[in-house]
């Protein structure tokens, strides 16, 4: 998944007198939960009046007095972590607590949905059909540079766009990297087509659960709003993304002194048959590549609103045939998805509990920053100072037009990505500020989280905090500093793309 934190990079030691490390994201949630709680004795309390639907209506914020006592203040710190989890929203007062009457304000739906979908992945990827899938078809197009290159960057973009395959492909640089330099390439080339490829696909996310799926729950919008834009984002960013490897790996193919990374003792050595042939896919990896492909087929049919999406109406009535899934019915997909691919592969009820139990811990850490960070909101809540910062952002953004102000979301979600490098984190930490902001703007919410997730993936295709970039040129024996001046002309040209398409979105939507 395109967690930054959810599984670490490989282990390195860090370089002589270079001792800081960059703190994880639980760490800097429970930095910013800290100061959020402390910045509330001093921004003061504030609200807008509602309309119908719950959504503030612009020009009415004025100053209200929160009523809270310090001790009262000191127990919304210490249950933050609750809160943010079962937290319930009184709908008289607006206050949240564990033991109020209301609605579910904290976020267990989505925590659910995140170790649901945790244990399918470990299931799959238990069986090993996935990983012998991709080595099949890389071994297949080992003749066919250009295509092969193609074929795994597109099939990491379709995983990165349906599940937030990110930290998973560090286990595909022990057969990416030598079929690369068999084909004449260099290790740049196999860099390249690892982490652009599955982290395009989580920057032009359609319905990956932890950036799309986490956003829209936090802005109170389906995960399958706004999907045709992002859709259409995906096939026209990979595709320059794609063609800018082939690019650059036509040259050096051409003229290996054109390569940045340059070549190791022996890479110039291998030819196509060493990188060796990996075993033929049995019935049941066929069998369980075909569930796998039906369940994530199935999500998206259950969780896009097909009605506004053909018609283009919003409030367009739904077809009979829609089923409107929401997280909960979503976790419960995963889950039973989880047991049935287990009985396929016939791993029996011993070994099928302990993977399910082992895929919910691996991802527990992705499950906790959503908590922490809806925690956040809590404080901000019950200070009631969310619609003060919202107020104060509103001046900044009054006048402009939608256009414009869905590129101020992309901007201004840049330095936050990199201090949050957890999409889940940012996701519930910004949405609740960004979402209502979008309804002053007359921009829809949705265009909000293409906005904001193609910042965090734009972020994530360099910086040094996500395990997916040091990680990858660790693996690959690429020096970051070479890998930068690799990217940036690609980043250069995904920056202006992404700018026109957010724009574009919010002139169309």
């Amino acid at each position: 998944m395109s967690d930054a934190d959810t599984r670490a990079a490989p282990e390195e030691k860090p370089p002589a007198g270079k001792k800081f490390v960059f703190p994880s994201a639980l760490t800097i949630l429970a930095i910013v939960t800290l100061a959020v709680w402390a910045l509330a004795f001093l921004i003061p309390s504030g609200a807008y009046d509602r309309d119908k639907d719950g959504s503030p209506v612009q020009g009415t914020y004025h100053r209200v007095d929160s009523g809270q006592s310090f001790v009262d203040r000191l127990n919304d710190l210490f249950l933050s972590p609750v809160n943010g989890l079962y937290g319930v929203q009184d709908q008289q007062t607006g206050q949240v607590g564990p033991d109020l009457s209301g609605e579910l304000y904290g976020s267990a739906g989505v925590f659910l949905f995140v170790i649901a979908i945790g244990a399918f992945i470990t299931v799959v990827f238990a069986t090993g059909a996935l990983d012998r899938g991709i080595g099949r078809l890389a071994h297949r197009l080992r003749d066919r540079g250009a295509l092969l290159i193609a074929g795994v960057m597109l099939v990491f973009a379709l995983l990165g766009t349906v599940e937030g395959f990110a930290e998973e492909t560090l286990g595909f640089y022990g057969l990416i990297v030598p079929l690369m330099l068999a084909l004449g390439y260099d290790r740049m080339v196999a860099t390249g087509t690892i982490i652009l490829g599955a982290g395009i696909g989580v920057l032009c996310s359609t319905v990956n659960p932890f950036a799309t799926g986490v956003a829209s729950s936090a802005a109170d919008i389906s995960l399958g709003d706004g999907i045709v834009l992002r859709a259409i984002m995906w096939v026209v960013l990979t595709a320059v993304t794609i063609a800018y490897v082939i690019r650059y790996a036509t040259k050096v193919r051409a003229n290996p002194g054109r390569s940045l990374s340059g070549f190791l003792p022996g890479d110039r050595d291998r030819t196509a048959a060493d990188a060796g042939e990996p075993p033929d896919l049995t019935g049941l990896h066929k069998a369980v590549l075909v569930l796998v492909a039906l369940v994530f087929t199935f999500m998206i049919f259950s969780v896009v609103p097909w009605s506004s999406a053909l018609t283009g109406d919003a409030g367009a009535v739904p077809y009979g045939f829609e089923l409107g899934w929401s997280f909960p019915e979503l976790a419960a997909l995963f889950l039973v998805a989880a047991v049935v691919v287990g009985v396929v592969a016939r791993f029996g009820e011993q070994k099928l509990s302990a993977t399910i139990i082992q895929g919910a811990a691996d991802f527990i850490s992705p499950a906790l920053v959503i908590v922490l960070a809806r925690g956040v909101t809590v404080i901000m809540n019950n200070s009631q100072i969310t619609d003060t910062v919202l107020h104060s952002i509103e001046g900044l953004v009054s006048g402009t037009s939608s256009a414009a102000f869905a590129v101020f979301v992309f901007i201004v979600n840049l330095p936050l990505a990199f201090l949050i490098p957890s999409t889940s984190g940012h996701a519930t930490l910004a949405m609740p500020i960004l979402a209502p902001l979008a309804d002053f703007a007359g921009v829809s919410r949705a265009v909000v989280v293409t906005a904001w997730q193609a910042a965090s993936g734009w972020m994530n295709l360099w910086v040094p905090t996500t395990a997916v970039t040091i990680g990858g040129v660790a693996l690959a024996k690429v020096g970051y500093d070479k890998y930068l001046r690799f990217v940036w002309p690609l980043l250069a040209i995904l920056f202006a793309l992404i700018c026109g398409f957010v724009a574009l979105g919010a002139v169309w939507t």
